[in-house]
């Protein structure tokens, strides 16, 4: 069929977006407020943004940008997740009127493979960002024999974008080695470092929460869900009980796993789901941060800590190993080493120097992400994606196709 591109060819720069995501704000976490502050950004930039996404009747917080709702239905076994069961009419007739020059896919799910053969029989060219490490997902509900065609099927997805963005470069070299695209950039991400700062410190909160002073509290910041490492988390914290540490366990989030995890850490302070000025406190007022999990693609929480001046333990993955610089600003740690984590956080918690050398270069190290510098080199990506596309389309053309290129 023979379309016409929406592409004037002098300038590339995209007019209007479509982004497409399993969530938007109906859950806060970490990939959702990379997405909120994209929107937001490219908004500022003169740049019409229009997201289609699953919605609940309780927001967890006000969105950025103009979102469409989704049809969708509750997630069986994790109901506080939605799953769109594709692209309705009604949909696609909102995004026809729409007329995107981009299509920015978040999770190859229903959804974005709906909208990822709408761009392609509309020949509008897709990039897809991969927040979410789905092919690891399967071996924590006991079905590990899943994976590989999780991975196939991930692979299949991300081949038809014109680029695959990654927080990292770990991450570029995990999916390089899956072969899930040949055009993979980085989106890094930035962090407020005047919301998240060692000046939000209240040892008077502490206190009012539970936790003693002369107590080092761990922080555990995200969703209570196994596949964030609760249960590493947990053991690691009856290691350092059985060892006689005095510290307290800060447990910042929600989830399905919520009443499993308080009879793990009976002596924990949960704190629920925060936000803002209440999260970055919660953050200071911590001593130290551990993240066990070995499924996120950018450590949000780790850098979020790191702002606020605490070292950080993290699993040696994809989400904090090329955040944390061992031995400097925290330690990293062979993913599930029970022992070796609770090394480690014994150290620290036992060698206050150390703590706050670390933790000074924690705040450090953070000062040289600004939101800005990582969203502007990602808006450069997406013209080099237009440009890609017009160029693969003109040498169709010339090998005798019928796209016609805007003049």
């Amino acid at each position: 069929m023979d379309k016409k591109m929406p592409f004037d060819i002098h300038n590339l720069r995209p007019r209007r977006i479509a982004l497409f995501s399993g969530n938007y704000n109906y859950v806060m976490d970490g990939p959702v407020r990379a997405l909120n502050t994209l929107v937001a950004f490219l908004e500022e930039q003169g740049i019409e943004v229009l997201v289609f996404a699953p919605t609940a009747e309780k927001p967890a917080f006000q969105h950025k940008g103009t979102l469409v709702s989704v049809p969708s239905v509750a997630l069986p076994g994790r109901s506080e997740y939605r799953v769109a069961l594709g692209m309705p009419r009604k949909i696609r007739k909102q995004l026809e009127a729409f007329n995107p020059d981009l299509i920015h896919l978040a999770a190859p799910d229903l959804l974005g493979w709906a909208a990822l053969r709408w761009a392609r029989h509309h020949q509008v060219p897709a990039v897809s960002s991969f927040h979410t490490r789905f092919d690891t997902y399967p071996r924590y509900y006991h079905m590990a024999w899943l994976e590989p065609a999780v991975t196939a099927l991930m692979r299949r997805f991300y081949h038809q974008c014109e680029q695959v963005y990654v927080p990292s470069d770990c991450m570029r070299d995990i999916l390089t080695e899956q072969r899930m695209s040949d055009n993979i950039r980085i989106w890094s991400r930035g962090v407020d470092a005047e919301l998240f700062s060692p000046a939000r410190r209240d040892m008077a909160w502490r206190q009012s929460v539970g936790i003693a002073d002369d107590e080092i509290a761990i922080a555990f910041v995200g969703r209570l869900v196994l596949e964030k490492g609760l249960g590493v988390f947990a053991d690691t914290m009856d290691q350092l009980a059985a060892r006689g540490v005095k510290f307290r366990p800060l447990i910042v989030g929600e989830g399905p796993e919520r009443e499993n995890f308080t009879k793990r850490l009976p002596s924990a302070v949960f704190c629920g789901y925060l936000q803002g000025e209440d999260l970055a406190r919660a953050y200071a007022s911590s001593d130290l941060f551990f993240n066990a999990s070995i499924t996120e693609t950018f450590g949000n929480v780790t850098l979020e800590a790191m702002a606020s001046g605490i070292p950080a333990v993290c699993a040696d993955a994809s989400g904090s190993h090329f955040l944390v610089k061992d031995g400097e600003t925290g330690y990293l740690v062979t993913p599930g080493d029970i022992t070796a984590f609770a090394d480690r956080l014994q150290h620290l918690c036992e060698d206050s120097l150390t703590r706050s050398a670390m933790g000074k270069a924690s705040r450090h190290e953070s000062l040289k992400r600004s939101w800005h510098a990582v969203l502007s080199s990602l808006l450069a990506d997406y013209e080099q994606a237009v440009a890609r596309y017009i160029s693969i389309n003109r040498q169709k053309m010339k090998a005798g196709g019928g796209t016609r290129l805007a003049k």
